[in-house]
């Protein structure tokens, strides 16, 4: 995670030692120049060999950006998100629009959910890989894209013209109540814009009225932990610690909410997994040391560096792991790492929170309540690689008479299911009544999808998850 500079307080290195290894550096770089079989492009040997070979000795997240990676990061920086505002469906060989978001240049140019995308630039992307077709329209989106689109009912296909505008991609981009004074919202990542947009969300839902909360952090790689730090203070009571951070040169700091802190009352669950990491474990951590959430889901990832970029000279610069963050009951967040020089405070595997229960050290965030995702069985897979399930939504949601109260019923579940032998897809029919609840819920969110919105599809898809099933049980037993 990288911190302002102005946190630094470096104590001077010594200037024989590192005047001693800089010599040794040169004398061996010069016989290499001097001798070596092939020619030497002394550039590519210190950018591309000697500088980050030794920072991979201290440790995976530290790295040396040359002057053309040093100028790609500060356009990341300068830059802002275009796009077409297309909510896409991806599928071997095919795109289906599930969503044209309102005011954006999709919805502008008329596409429509259940289009599909046959064609960008001339490309067909019937000939294309999943993956290749993931970075096709990522690049695509940066500039003018012409689109050939089939649109059912249609015999012709239909030619759009689309330029790329700003597209607001917010952080929080699920909030809904799973059940009366329960609610939802996910969190992707922490930008300066995050806790804004936390604080409308849960407002939207009932704010201070709402039971109970699930904060769903699951895949969230982090981000701006200031956002994090204003998260926190929503939940926890003025002048609690949040985060302290220790380093070998830099004075131990300590995090606390403000003392104007207003945090809501209400039960409060946070889903993690093995991918939420940095910003999202020093949140989940302080809430859970404070006995303020029960976690669910799987141990978290391990990411608790500090880290700082120091601008070099000749356009470089250098990304560096400067300090470590705790929690609030001194857990490392940092998982070891094998085979660096980086050195972790050890630790004793027991920490307790604030009521005295004990938590485990070592790294990483562990759930109160550790819940595995269902793993998807030979017919799911199937299902969901051929993409008929979002083709025989199309067909549902274009009668027109889905409404929020619409249910999967038995008769399209047959329907659904003489569909899919159609389509070559033959399971023995004991396979089918295993999976029946999972086939009625994706189809339900699949037409959801295409004819109230994926907002409501996202609704859907929760009710089936049972991490969050597990999580709004536990709430409902604390109420």
């Amino acid at each position: 995670m990288i911190l302002p500079l102005l946190f630094l307080f470096a104590a001077p290195p010594s200037t024989a030692d590192v005047e001693s290894a800089l010599k040794r550096f040169v004398d061996v770089l010069a016989v290499v120049q001097q001798e070596a079989a092939d020619p030497v492009n002394t550039e590519q040997a210190v950018y591309q060999g000697a500088i980050p070979s030794m920072l991979r000795r201290l440790d995976p997240h530290s790295i040396f950006f040359d002057p053309e990676q040093n100028e790609q990061l500060k356009e990341m920086e300068r830059s802002e998100r275009k796009g077409f505002g297309t909510v896409v469906s991806i599928l071997p060989g095919r795109v289906i629009v599930l969503q044209a978001m309102p005011g954006t240049p999709s919805a502008k140019a008329g596409l429509q959910p259940g289009d599909e995308i046959v064609a960008v630039n001339n490309v067909a992307l019937a000939r294309l890989e999943f993956d290749q077709i993931v970075g096709f329209l990522g690049e695509s989106r940066q500039h003018q894209a012409q689109l050939i689109v089939r649109r059912p009912g249609n015999a012709r296909p239909l030619q759009f013209v689309l330029d790329p505008e700003l597209v607001d991609s917010p952080s929080v981009d699920r909030a809904f109540l799973l059940r009366p004074g329960i609610g939802y919202v996910r969190v992707t990542g922490f930008d300066p814009q995050t806790a804004r947009q936390l604080k409308e969300a849960i407002e939207k839902l009932g704010g201070a009225k709402l039971k109970g909360l699930v904060l769903d952090l699951r895949d969230n790689p982090g981000g701006v932990v200031q956002a994090a730090l204003e998260a926190a203070s929503y939940f926890l009571k003025p002048g609690q610690k949040i985060l302290s951070v220790k380093g070998r040169s830099i004075e131990d700091q300590q995090v606390d909410t403000p003392n104007t802190a207003a945090p809501y009352a209400f039960r409060l669950a946070v889903l993690v997994n093995s991918k939420s990491a940095s910003a999202s474990e020093i949140l989940t951590g302080a809430l859970q040391d404070h006995d303020r959430a029960v976690v669910v889901g799987e141990p978290s990832f391990g990411k608790g560096l500090v880290q700082n970029v120091f601008p070099l000279s000749g356009n470089t610069a250098l990304a560096l792991t400067t300090a470590f963050y705790y929690t609030p009951s001194g857990r490392s967040i940092q998982k070891p790492l094998a085979g660096v020089q980086l050195e972790i405070e050890k630790q004793s595997q027991q920490f307790h929170t604030d009521s005295g229960r004990a938590v485990t050290g070592g790294g990483g965030i562990r759930p109160d309540l550790e819940v595995q995702p269902e793993l998807p069985t030979r017919l799911r897979m199937v299902l969901d690689a051929s993409g008929i399930m979002t083709s025989f939504a199309t067909e549902i949601a274009q009668k027109g008479a889905v409404n929020e109260r619409f249910e999967v019923t038995p008769s399209i579940l047959e329907d659904f299911q003489v569909y899919a032998g159609q389509h070559d897809i033959q399971p023995p029919v004991s396979d089918w009544l295993r999976e029946r609840a999972w086939v009625q819920s994706r189809l339900k969110q699949e037409i959801f999808n295409q004819a109230l919105g994926v907002a409501k599809g996202d609704e859907v898809e929760a009710q089936r998850d049972p991490v969050v099933r597990a999580a709004v049980e536990r709430l409902v037993a604390r109420l």
